[in-house]
């Protein structure tokens, strides 16, 4: 079996932001990105995906996907210049080969991060759910076997721009989904983000709270913050320093109870590996949909041979990234939760004829050939621009 051709899919759906109702600054021009303090990161307004397909010569197809919340077009371009023609021709199985052979192709040009790193991590899935779909089996399978069928998670943030708003949020999502667990996105200020905690936690007795601090805290606010989410005994504190900062994370996680998670910024084995050396975090959360199933399950060894547990992050991908990681997510031994975001998940399984499925117990691991979820090429074309 060879591969035959390669498509990609830029692919944007109506979504409602998972940040709640934040400060933004509109940029003129350019209507479908905003930039949110205190950072002046750019963020989407709609769910925005890239998708790739890997065809053979034997007609089966393999499916991928990267978070490309931004510039998908610039991933696209990526995939269909420079990928493709080191693909054509390959056998699909050599997975790890290619992956690597990939990687290779931009050294000491970004070629372990930003949008190449994307890219190269739409295809890793889209090769493992072809390999999975050639054999019959699932991809935790091929990854070794799973250690769960369900995969615990936590509801990813709370609509509403005002505490009072937040904490009626989360008493409706923990009567009427079930609700155990939730991460605030905040970041608004020390005494703000503690106010915010204690309306949540008073509304919502017995569910576990965590804080994505969006890395804007310097060292000395972050341990203030960590301090007082200490007292509350909080779940886990997200991003509090800039990403760059092993250092300051280090110093932080020694200086605090409250356990500090990082992981969505990292996308390769040699980045998670400084981390770990460092003991600058206590979570690890990549994202599949940056690193792939490959770099993924390096990331798996390397934190389990550092007895660090696992959290993969979620964000604005769909369900073809989300489906990696559930996979991700099974085959791996230590594992807190996954993320889950209930405005872009039904968006995304839009495109799936069955829907992943996600309750009070957390996602159901899919168990059919492959990644184990069928694309509906009906409705990709209804979204793809």
């Amino acid at each position: 079996m060879k591969i035959s051709h390669v498509r990609t899919y830029v692919v944007r759906q109506a979504a409602a932001t998972y940040l709640g109702d934040r400060p933004e600054r509109a940029l003129s021009g350019w209507p479908d990105y905003r930039v949110l303090p205190p950072r002046n990161t750019l963020y989407p307004r709609d769910l925005e995906t890239l998708i790739v397909s890997v065809h053979t010569d034997e007609g089966l197809i393999g499916w991928g996907e990267a978070l490309t919340p931004v510039g998908t077009e610039a991933v696209a371009t990526l995939v269909d210049q420079l990928l493709t023609p080191a693909l054509l021709g390959e056998d699909p199985a050599g997975v790890a080969v290619l992956q690597h052979r990939l990687r290779q192709l931009m050294r000491v040009r970004g070629h372990l991060s930003g949008h190449q790193a994307d890219a190269v991590a739409a295809i890793d899935i889209a090769l493992w759910d072809l390999r999975g779909r050639a054999l019959g089996v699932p991809v935790h399978e091929l990854l070794g076997g799973a250690f769960r069928t369900v995969v615990p998670s936590y509801r990813s943030g709370l609509p509403g721009g005002t505490d009072a708003e937040r904490a009626q949020a989360a008493s409706r999502a923990a009567t009427e989904e079930g609700m155990t667990a939730v991460k605030l996105h905040l970041g608004a200020g020390v005494e703000a983000d503690l106010a915010t905690y204690d309306a949540v936690a008073a509304a919502v007795p017995g569910v576990r709270i965590a804080l994505d601090a969006h890395w804007a805290y310097p060292l000395f606010d972050a341990r203030r913050l960590a301090h007082g989410l200490d007292e509350r005994g909080a779940w886990f504190l997200e991003a509090p320093l800039a990403p760059e900062d092993i250092e300051g994370h280090r110093d932080l996680a020694r200086a605090v109870r409250t356990p500090i998670a990082v992981g969505e910024a990292l996308r390769s084995r040699y980045e998670v590996e400084h981390w770990l050396r460092r003991r600058a975090l206590h979570i690890c959360q990549p994202d599949i949909g940056r690193t792939g199933i490959t770099e993924g399950m390096a990331f798996v060894q390397l934190c389990d041979a550092a007895h660090v547990p696992m959290a993969p992050h979620h964000s604005v991908a769909g369900s073809i990234a989300l489906a990696a990681a559930l996979h991700v997510c099974a085959a791996t031994p230590d594992l807190v939760a996954m993320e889950y975001q209930p405005n872009p998940f039904p968006v995304g399984n839009r495109l799936l004829r069955e829907p992943l499925r996600h309750g009070p117990d957390g996602f159901a691991v899919p168990d059919g050939p492959g990644l184990g979820i069928d694309i509906d090429p009906d409705k990709l074309a209804e979204v793809t621009r």
